[in-house]
């Protein structure tokens, strides 16, 4: 199913915004949160909260080294996107006015191989060659500190990582041959295995948890808004907040909704596998001991991978904003 049938079904439920403030949400047309995008606007979730969701599917292509959806908060042309806090926290160093206001998930991925590859393991990624997004992907900063801490090598220096710059791109790549080993996302995994001939050798959820030394599911992917937006339309994002607590609701209960979201919003997934590995994955909501955790994992992987790896050496301390200050 290409972008253009997705937008398609989002746009049969973009009724007129009337006297609503305007959130406009964009996010990659092969990402999970459309998932949910679509569960807000198909129940009117945004509208029970007082708001209009203007949901558009971009591409998943690197604009200037970032994400397309990075690209358009920067320039104005969104305002709200979904990026793992690594990266939020890169770009807020570097000068961009952006703020994460609510937790989306463990948004990772996992080393997908053909199936009769001899990786089994992590260790086997000695001059092999890795197909990765990019360099500063979230799946490669926990591949390198997982191989640095547990196995005492670094798959930057003893392996050959070979940049993509988009999911599909690399997809191509591992079916190609033209890698050994794919970091793939966790929610285009489904498709590449069961089409085959290809296997999941490790999911980065468990490196997550084991890096991070937390028991509870924790959020690597967080929502951001510009700074300008917070500040002019807090009543837009409390709204957002609250229309996605119900639209989780809805999506870890309702079973047969996800037989409609297979049919309109997937490409060639089964809906019961990923329903169950975004079940999995989703965070419904923060506090402090989420981004104390959060801080932590990130202070652990500069520790073990140092700051190269990351693109960036700290957490800017107003980066995690946990309430939506009230207007003036």
């Amino acid at each position: 199913m290409d972008i253009d049938t997705q937008q398609s079904a989002l746009d049969e439920l973009h009724a007129d915004p009337g006297e609503l403030p305007v959130m406009r949400a964009r996010f990659e047309h092969n990402g999970s949160p459309r998932y949910m995008l679509y569960t807000i606007k198909r129940f009117g979730f945004d509208r029970d909260h007082g708001f209009h969701l203007d949901v558009e599917l971009v591409s998943d292509e690197l604009e200037g080294g970032i994400e397309t959806v990075e690209a358009k908060l920067h320039e104005g042309d969104a305002d709200l996107i979904d990026i793992d806090y690594i990266s939020a926290a890169r770009e807020r160093v570097n000068g961009a006015p952006i703020v994460a206001f609510h937790p989306y998930g463990r948004t990772v991925g996992g080393l997908v191989v053909p199936e009769a590859s001899s990786i089994e393991g992590l260790t086997d990624l000695r001059d092999c060659r890795v197909g990765v997004v990019r360099r500063l992907d979230k799946n490669w900063i926990l591949t390198r500190a997982a191989c640095l801490e547990y196995h005492g090598f670094d798959p930057e220096a003893e392996a050959t990582s070979v940049e993509s710059e988009s999911k599909v791109e690399l997809t191509r790549m591992l079916r190609d041959g033209d890698v050994d080993a794919a970091l793939q996302f966790w929610q285009i995994i489904p498709e590449i295995v069961e089409t085959g001939p290809y296997r999941e050798v490790i999911p980065m959820a468990d490196l997550v948890q084991r890096l991070s030394g937390a028991d509870r599911t924790l959020p690597i992917s967080t929502f951001l808004t510009s700074e300008s937006y917070l500040s002019e339309t807090p009543e837009a994002v409390r709204g957002f907040k609250r229309a996605y607590v119900d639209a989780v609701e809805r999506l870890r209960t309702d079973d047969e909704f996800w037989d409609e979201l297979g049919e309109r919003m997937m490409y060639e997934d089964d809906p019961a596998v990923v329903r169950d590995g975004w079940r999995e994955m989703v965070v419904a909501d923060w506090d402090v001991e989420t981004t104390a955790a959060m801080e932590q994992l990130f202070d652990h992987l500069l520790e073990v991978a140092g700051p190269d790896a990351l693109g960036v050496d700290r957490i800017p301390d107003d980066l995690f904003q946990l309430e939506v200050p009230q207007p003036q």
